[in-house]
């Protein structure tokens, strides 16, 4: 091997173990578990999995072959991930609906079952002859998707006096990396070339330390996967998206009861249903008409009058704070508000008449 091959190696070998730690990283800290950030993570391990194969290949020709099964198994997912990946980000409302959970699942059983009854060592000939055109065809169908969703970003790149947010930016950076590693490994394949076969794993190292670039850039990096979520809406969400989103929203707060917590920020509640606080403010505005505030205390005050109805053994300030009240004061104030009277009206009143 000659030194610029080995150097094209140790480069190659560099960017998958810190693909492979990155990938880590970002799974065990990422505190928005976002549905893309998910889907990233799985896009770096498989790109880090399938560069690894690539990386003991090169070093050890009689590698088992259950490794190369494992890598090409890998490299199986990269456009899949990829493709849910942009789609979950430019449309955070609805990051991953059932039929992309369907078709990912799909996929994901076809590989095993063919890499159970078909595998690699049993099958070498099979694998090198039809198994690796086929899972590049699939990555190259997805590439092509993945690039009819970004045609807008596209679109804008290329519009005159159009300045490239960040966010932008960075899912066209993602979807260039991905598409350069995948047209070194094509080549590599079409004409046999070693070096070319090398420059695919140093290509991922670039993107890796483009990440950790633009992952130190960010002075947030909470929202490094959510690129999709404007800082302030400029549309109203179109009314199937409304009425699914408000669905989720009651069903989080009757099932989980999330209004009983006094300390209950907007932000938290956004992250149930995947948007931005921003957008849930807009949704709550624009389709019921209410702040995220009385959003919440309506639900608050139905159980305390639930409760004042059934119960005696309860003070009404220990009920107040049973629901998710942090003051007497501040119960009272939205009792009054939301119902006309105070909560000692509405207790004698339900005592002196049992219908109320």
């Amino acid at each position: 091997m000659t030194a610029g091959k080995e150097i094209l190696l140790f480069l190659g070998a560099l960017g998958a173990f810190n693909g492979l730690v990155l990938s880590g990283y970002f799974l065990v800290t990422s505190r928005k578990k976002h549905v893309s950030t998910i889907l990233f993570i799985g896009l770096l391990l498989m790109l880090s999995l399938r560069i690894t194969k690539s990386i003991f290949a090169s070093l050890d020709r009689s590698l088992p072959k259950i490794y190369l099964q494992i890598g090409l198994t890998a490299c199986f997912f990269i456009g899949p991930f990829l493709y849910y990946f942009l789609r979950s980000a430019l449309n955070p409302a609805n990051p991953f609906p059932k039929s992309s959970r369907r078709n990912l699942i799909i996929l994901t059983a076809f590989i095993l079952i063919t890499g159970v009854v078909y595998s690699y060592p049993a099958y070498p000939k099979l694998w090198n002859k039809y198994f690796v055109q086929f899972i590049y065809a699939e990555w190259f169908v997805y590439m092509v998707a993945s690039g009819f969703v970004l045609k807008g970003l596209f679109k804008n790149l290329f519009t005159r006096d159009y300045k490239m947010k960040p966010t932008e930016i960075w899912l066209l950076a993602i979807f260039g990396c991905t598409a350069l590693i995948f047209t070194f490994f094509q080549l590599a394949l079409w004409i046999a070339s070693f070096s070319l076969y090398l420059n695919g794993a140093v290509a991922f190292s670039f993107s890796v330390y483009l990440i950790l670039f633009m992952l130190l850039h960010k002075k947030k990096s909470s929202d490094f996967f959510i690129p999709g979520q404007p800082k302030s809406p400029a549309r109203k969400v179109n009314d199937e998206d409304a009425d699914r989103l408000i669905a989720r929203l009651e069903k989080s707060m009757t099932e989980k009861g999330l209004y009983r917590n006094p300390d209950l920020k907007l932000h938290e509640v956004s992250k149930e249903l995947n948007i931005s606080g921003h957008q849930l403010s807009q949704l709550l505005n624009d389709n019921l008409g209410k702040n995220f505030t009385t959003y919440v205390n309506e639900f608050r005050i139905n159980e305390a009058c639930s409760m004042i109805a059934s119960s005696n053994r309860l003070t009404l300030e220990s009920i107040g704070y049973e629901v998710g009240f942090n003051s007497k004061s501040t119960f009272f104030a939205a009792f009054k508000k939301l119902t006309g009277k105070t909560p000692a009206a509405y207790q004698q009143k339900t005592q002196s008449d049992p219908a109320v």
